[in-house]
């Protein structure tokens, strides 16, 4: 019976920490989404190095990892739109930068 009831108590103390979204102010995030790709990219140096420092506590530690992850994703997605409107913009073909530049000085360049 002691045995179940351990059980119980370990079980409800792993499911405290996902249920406190402040965590991640504690962390060193704002919890609000960021302005900026730069914004984002200078809050997730932040974090790597906090965590890296290895001051926060286990919860703390949690709470910046899940702020990175939604920073990265942030990241991802601001990178996507980017992409995408190179692609509108270069009308829907990348193409690959030439490597050989001679071509471009002997006027094979048509681009322009």
């Amino acid at each position: 019976m002691a045995k179940s009831a351990s059980k119980d108590v370990t079980a409800g103390r792993a499911a405290e920490p996902s249920a406190e979204p402040a965590d991640t102010a504690e962390a060193g995030g704002t919890g609000l989404p960021p302005q900026t790709y730069e914004a984002a990219l200078a809050e997730l140096d932040e974090l790597v190095a906090r965590m890296e420092g290895g001051s926060l506590s286990l919860e703390e530690s949690l709470a910046a990892y899940r702020r990175g992850a939604v920073l990265v994703k942030f990241c991802q997605q601001q990178l996507e739109k980017v992409e995408q409107q190179v692609r509108v913009l270069d009308g829907e073909t990348l193409r690959p930068v030439p490597l050989n530049t001679g071509s471009a000085a002997q006027g094979g360049d048509d681009d322009l």
